[in-house]
Protein backbone atom coordinates (compact mmCIF):
# COMPACT_ATOMS: atom_id res chain seq x y z
CA UNK A 1 0.00 0.00 0.00
CA UNK A 2 1.00 4.00 -0.89
CA UNK A 3 -0.05 6.05 1.78
CA UNK A 4 -0.25 9.69 1.35
CA UNK A 5 -1.17 13.11 2.91
CA UNK A 6 -3.03 15.38 0.60
CA UNK A 7 -4.59 18.62 0.83
CA UNK A 8 -8.02 20.00 -0.17
CA UNK A 9 -9.52 23.39 0.66
CA UNK A 10 -7.09 23.52 3.14
CA UNK A 11 -8.01 20.15 5.27
CA UNK A 12 -5.38 17.53 5.17
CA UNK A 13 -6.45 13.90 4.32
CA UNK A 14 -4.91 10.43 4.57
CA UNK A 15 -5.52 8.77 1.21
CA UNK A 16 -3.86 6.19 -1.25
CA UNK A 17 -2.04 5.25 -4.27
CA UNK A 18 -3.13 3.13 -6.62
CA UNK A 19 -1.75 3.34 -10.69
CA UNK A 20 -0.82 6.63 -9.95
CA UNK A 21 -4.26 7.53 -8.54
CA UNK A 22 -4.86 9.38 -5.80
CA UNK A 23 -8.17 7.89 -3.69
CA UNK A 24 -9.97 8.85 -0.52
CA UNK A 25 -9.93 6.59 2.41
CA UNK A 26 -11.24 6.06 5.84
CA UNK A 27 -9.41 4.71 9.25
CA UNK A 28 -6.04 4.63 10.49
CA UNK A 29 -2.67 4.83 8.73
CA UNK A 30 -1.76 2.39 11.85
CA UNK A 31 -4.90 0.73 11.38
CA UNK A 32 -6.97 -0.10 8.37
CA UNK A 33 -7.63 2.41 6.18
CA UNK A 34 -10.52 1.74 3.79
CA UNK A 35 -10.40 3.11 0.19
CA UNK A 36 -12.92 4.82 -1.15
CA UNK A 37 -13.35 7.05 -4.49
CA UNK A 38 -10.91 9.01 -6.45
CA UNK A 39 -9.60 12.28 -6.21
CA UNK A 40 -7.29 12.72 -9.00
CA UNK A 41 -3.79 11.71 -10.73
CA UNK A 42 -0.98 12.84 -8.50
CA UNK A 43 0.36 15.57 -10.07
CA UNK A 44 -2.82 17.16 -10.02
CA UNK A 45 -3.24 16.89 -5.91
CA UNK A 46 -1.74 18.85 -3.86
CA UNK A 47 0.32 16.55 -2.24
CA UNK A 48 1.95 16.68 1.38
CA UNK A 49 4.67 14.91 3.25
CA UNK A 50 2.87 11.61 3.96
CA UNK A 51 2.83 11.88 7.95
CA UNK A 52 3.45 14.21 10.32
CA UNK A 53 6.32 12.71 13.06
CA UNK A 54 7.16 13.91 16.37
CA UNK A 55 10.91 13.60 15.55
CA UNK A 56 12.92 14.06 12.27
CA UNK A 57 15.90 11.41 13.33
CA UNK A 58 18.69 12.03 10.08
CA UNK A 59 21.66 9.65 10.01
CA UNK A 60 24.80 10.79 9.00
CA UNK A 61 27.98 9.28 7.15
CA UNK A 62 26.20 6.11 6.47
CA UNK A 63 27.93 5.07 3.01
CA UNK A 64 31.39 4.39 2.65
CA UNK A 65 31.72 6.13 -0.54
CA UNK A 66 30.34 9.06 0.84
CA UNK A 67 32.80 8.90 3.40
CA UNK A 68 35.71 8.41 1.50
CA UNK A 69 34.97 10.04 -1.77
CA UNK A 70 36.71 13.48 -0.68
CA UNK A 71 39.10 11.67 1.89
CA UNK A 72 39.75 7.94 1.64
CA UNK A 73 41.94 7.92 4.89
CA UNK A 74 38.38 9.23 6.17
CA UNK A 75 37.80 6.59 9.47
CA UNK A 76 34.47 4.52 9.11
CA UNK A 77 32.06 5.31 12.65
CA UNK A 78 32.29 2.99 14.95
CA UNK A 79 28.35 3.70 15.73
CA UNK A 80 25.61 5.52 13.97
CA UNK A 81 26.02 9.53 13.53
CA UNK A 82 22.61 10.70 14.60
CA UNK A 83 21.18 14.32 14.85
CA UNK A 84 17.49 15.84 14.27
CA UNK A 85 16.72 17.90 11.67
CA UNK A 86 12.95 19.71 12.89
CA UNK A 87 9.58 18.90 11.79
CA UNK A 88 9.00 22.32 10.46
CA UNK A 89 11.93 21.40 7.33
CA UNK A 90 9.34 18.66 6.16
CA UNK A 91 7.89 19.54 2.34
CA UNK A 92 5.57 17.14 -0.04
CA UNK A 93 5.85 15.96 -3.29
CA UNK A 94 5.89 18.20 -6.21
CA UNK A 95 6.72 21.37 -3.63
CA UNK A 96 9.79 23.38 -3.83
CA UNK A 97 12.64 23.17 -1.60
CA UNK A 98 13.33 26.97 -1.07
CA UNK A 99 17.05 27.83 -1.19
CA UNK A 100 17.17 30.77 1.93
CA UNK A 101 19.37 34.21 1.46
CA UNK A 102 22.51 34.42 1.92
CA UNK A 103 23.13 30.27 1.36
CA UNK A 104 25.91 30.15 -1.39
CA UNK A 105 25.61 26.35 -1.64
CA UNK A 106 22.60 23.70 -1.17
CA UNK A 107 23.06 20.15 -1.55
CA UNK A 108 20.73 17.36 -2.20
CA UNK A 109 21.37 14.00 -0.65
CA UNK A 110 18.48 10.92 -1.75
CA UNK A 111 18.19 9.37 1.58
CA UNK A 112 15.89 6.39 2.49
CA UNK A 113 13.31 7.34 4.93
CA UNK A 114 11.89 5.04 7.86
CA UNK A 115 8.44 5.48 9.02
CA UNK A 116 7.98 4.06 12.19
CA UNK A 117 4.70 2.15 12.96
CA UNK A 118 4.23 1.88 16.71
CA UNK A 119 5.72 2.98 19.73
CA UNK A 120 9.44 1.69 20.14
CA UNK A 121 11.74 1.63 22.95
CA UNK A 122 15.30 -0.74 23.08
CA UNK A 123 14.12 -2.94 20.17
CA UNK A 124 16.28 -5.95 19.35
CA UNK A 125 17.40 -5.62 15.48
CA UNK A 126 15.54 -9.15 14.87
CA UNK A 127 12.12 -7.95 15.78
CA UNK A 128 12.88 -4.19 13.97
CA UNK A 129 10.36 -5.07 11.47
CA UNK A 130 7.92 -5.56 13.36
CA UNK A 131 8.00 -1.45 14.00
CA UNK A 132 7.92 -0.39 10.81
CA UNK A 133 4.82 1.20 8.89
CA UNK A 134 7.22 1.33 5.67
CA UNK A 135 9.71 3.17 3.60
CA UNK A 136 9.79 6.55 1.82
CA UNK A 137 12.18 8.49 -0.50
CA UNK A 138 13.68 11.68 0.95
CA UNK A 139 16.39 14.08 0.57
CA UNK A 140 18.01 15.75 3.32
CA UNK A 141 18.71 19.10 1.89
CA UNK A 142 21.70 20.60 3.09
CA UNK A 143 23.51 24.44 3.25
CA UNK A 144 26.66 23.05 2.69
CA UNK A 145 28.62 26.31 3.50
CA UNK A 146 26.61 26.87 6.51
CA UNK A 147 27.40 23.02 7.56
CA UNK A 148 31.38 23.53 7.41
CA UNK A 149 31.31 27.19 8.93
CA UNK A 150 29.18 25.81 12.28
CA UNK A 151 31.13 22.99 12.49
CA UNK A 152 27.42 20.77 13.90
CA UNK A 153 24.75 20.82 11.22
CA UNK A 154 21.67 22.24 13.13
CA UNK A 155 21.23 25.51 10.75
CA UNK A 156 22.49 23.90 7.80
CA UNK A 157 20.27 21.21 7.59
CA UNK A 158 17.07 22.83 8.89
CA UNK A 159 15.42 25.36 7.14
CA UNK A 160 11.99 25.27 6.23
CA UNK A 161 11.74 22.50 3.22
CA UNK A 162 14.38 20.79 3.64
CA UNK A 163 13.56 17.50 4.19
CA UNK A 164 11.46 16.78 1.18
CA UNK A 165 9.72 13.07 1.80
CA UNK A 166 7.40 11.35 -0.41
CA UNK A 167 5.39 11.07 -1.96
CA UNK A 168 4.03 8.22 -0.31
CA UNK A 169 4.91 5.65 2.72
CA UNK A 170 5.16 2.14 1.26
CA UNK A 171 4.44 -0.36 3.09
CA UNK A 172 4.68 -4.27 2.94
CA UNK A 173 8.51 -4.07 1.72
CA UNK A 174 11.88 -4.69 3.43
CA UNK A 175 15.28 -2.16 2.22
CA UNK A 176 17.66 -5.03 2.17
CA UNK A 177 19.01 -4.11 -0.86
CA UNK A 178 16.95 -1.22 -3.03
CA UNK A 179 18.17 0.86 -6.01
CA UNK A 180 18.55 4.51 -4.74
CA UNK A 181 19.09 7.15 -7.55
CA UNK A 182 19.07 11.79 -7.23
CA UNK A 183 18.77 12.93 -10.25
CA UNK A 184 19.22 16.75 -11.63
CA UNK A 185 17.23 17.82 -14.03
CA UNK A 186 17.15 14.53 -15.61
CA UNK A 187 21.36 13.87 -15.15
CA UNK A 188 21.77 11.02 -12.26
CA UNK A 189 24.41 12.17 -9.54
CA UNK A 190 24.07 9.56 -7.17
CA UNK A 191 23.60 6.21 -7.37
CA UNK A 192 23.83 3.39 -5.26
CA UNK A 193 21.86 0.69 -3.15
CA UNK A 194 21.01 0.45 0.13
CA UNK A 195 22.38 -2.55 0.83
CA UNK A 196 25.84 -0.43 0.94
CA UNK A 197 24.34 1.13 4.14
CA UNK A 198 26.70 0.25 6.41
CA UNK A 199 24.52 0.22 9.69
CA UNK A 200 21.82 -1.14 7.91
CA UNK A 201 17.65 -0.55 8.46
CA UNK A 202 17.52 -3.42 11.70
CA UNK A 203 20.58 -2.04 13.48
CA UNK A 204 19.61 1.41 13.12
CA UNK A 205 16.46 0.80 14.76
CA UNK A 206 17.97 -0.86 17.68
CA UNK A 207 20.44 1.63 18.25
CA UNK A 208 18.65 4.46 17.99
CA UNK A 209 15.60 2.92 20.30
CA UNK A 210 18.35 2.81 23.00
CA UNK A 211 18.66 6.48 22.82
CA UNK A 212 15.20 7.15 22.41
CA UNK A 213 11.48 6.28 22.27
CA UNK A 214 10.57 6.33 18.79
CA UNK A 215 6.44 7.04 18.27
CA UNK A 216 4.16 6.03 15.66
CA UNK A 217 4.78 8.25 12.53
CA UNK A 218 9.09 9.01 13.51
CA UNK A 219 11.10 9.47 10.78
CA UNK A 220 14.55 8.26 10.34
CA UNK A 221 16.47 9.20 7.33
CA UNK A 222 19.19 6.43 6.72
CA UNK A 223 22.18 8.76 5.28
CA UNK A 224 22.92 9.03 1.48
CA UNK A 225 25.78 8.12 -1.00
CA UNK A 226 28.38 9.66 -2.96
CA UNK A 227 28.22 12.45 -4.85
CA UNK A 228 25.69 14.45 -3.36
CA UNK A 229 24.92 17.12 -6.16
CA UNK A 230 24.38 21.04 -5.80
CA UNK A 231 21.21 22.90 -6.88
CA UNK A 232 20.18 26.15 -7.78
CA UNK A 233 17.15 27.85 -8.22
CA UNK A 234 14.96 26.32 -11.41
CA UNK A 235 16.43 22.89 -10.80
CA UNK A 236 14.19 20.33 -10.50
CA UNK A 237 15.51 17.26 -8.11
CA UNK A 238 14.62 13.51 -8.43
CA UNK A 239 14.63 10.94 -5.65
CA UNK A 240 14.01 7.46 -6.68
CA UNK A 241 13.91 4.59 -4.93
CA UNK A 242 13.35 1.16 -5.95
CA UNK A 243 9.74 0.03 -5.08
CA UNK A 244 9.25 2.96 -3.24
CA UNK A 245 8.29 5.56 -6.00
CA UNK A 246 10.07 9.22 -7.53
CA UNK A 247 10.01 12.01 -4.98
CA UNK A 248 10.09 15.32 -7.22
CA UNK A 249 11.17 18.92 -5.90
CA UNK A 250 11.80 22.06 -7.74
CA UNK A 251 14.38 24.74 -6.57
CA UNK A 252 13.02 28.28 -5.77
CA UNK A 253 14.83 31.12 -4.04
CA UNK A 254 13.43 32.46 -0.93
CA UNK A 255 12.66 35.85 -2.60
CA UNK A 256 10.00 34.11 -5.20
CA UNK A 257 7.86 32.79 -2.27
CA UNK A 258 4.35 34.62 -1.93
CA UNK A 259 4.57 37.50 0.12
Amino acid sequence: MQIIRYQVDGQSLVGVIENDIVRQTRGDAFGKLAVGPEVGPVDQVHMLPPIVPSKLIAIGLNYQDHITQDNPNFETPENPIVFLKPPSALTGHNQPIVLPRGVERIDAEAELSIVIGKQARHVKAANAYDYILGFAASNDVSARDFQFKDGQWSRAKGFDSFAPIGPAIVTGIRADDLAITCRVNGEVKQQSSTKHLIFDVPFLIEFVSRVMTLEPGDIIMTGTPAGPPALAPGDVCEIEIEGIGILRNSVILEDELPS
